[in-house]
């Protein structure tokens, strides 16, 4: 028998993860989850930053990591400057400082662009996961475990989920690109 609500869920997933990576883009404003996607070389694997000590944002322009271990002070701070993220990490003890500038003009267009290329990528891992429901389908009318009509109608319902799906991705490349822009 088909489940579409498996599907629902995939693309449920891959909309989260979209909005998960979305958050850590750098905006003018400090934010913790900027910090998500760094990961550092520590105690024998990658790990994120807030595995390694607190993040705090004591004001709009400035967030704080207080490192547990002095040792990963300095992995921490290299693993920041590697990123993407454009900070410069000032180290005082096991307190990284980290001032976020405000974005010139060309790094936010630069950021709009990465913007779009997340939102196009989580639309074809949508369109992906509608394929495979569609191809699961085309499986189960050649064994003769489902109708004709039930396969229309489950396509259907597919395709309602991938339309509502990347509608909603487009309101948050839309919503995030307003973010950006706002100076």
């Amino acid at each position: 028998m088909f489940k579409d609500n498996l599907y629902k869920e995939k693309m449920t997933k891959t909309i989260d993860v979209f909005a998960k990576e979305l958050s850590s883009l750098r905006t003018g404003r400090a934010n913790a989850n900027m910090l998500d996607l760094v990961k550092v070389d520590v105690y024998g694997q990658k790990m994120p930053i807030n595995q390694l000590g607190s993040i705090t944002t004591p004001e709009p322009r400035t967030i704080n990591i207080q490192v547990w271990d002095l040792n990963n002070v300095t992995l921490i701070d290299a693993a920041i400057k590697k990123s993407e993220l454009g900070l410069n990490p000032h180290i005082d003890g096991q307190l990284i400082r980290l001032p976020v500038p405000d974005l010139s003009e060309e790094r936010r267009n630069e950021i709009k662009k990465i913007i779009k290329s997340m939102g196009e990528k989580c639309k074809i891992s949508i369109r992906n996961i509608r394929r495979e429901g569609n191809d699961e389908l085309k499986k189960l009318l050649k064994d003769k475990d489902i109708s004709e009509d039930d396969v229309k109608k489950n396509e259907k319902i597919i395709q309602d989920y991938t339309d509502n799906n990347i509608k909603q991705i487009d309101e948050k490349v839309i919503s995030k690109e307003k973010e950006i822009m706002t100076i």
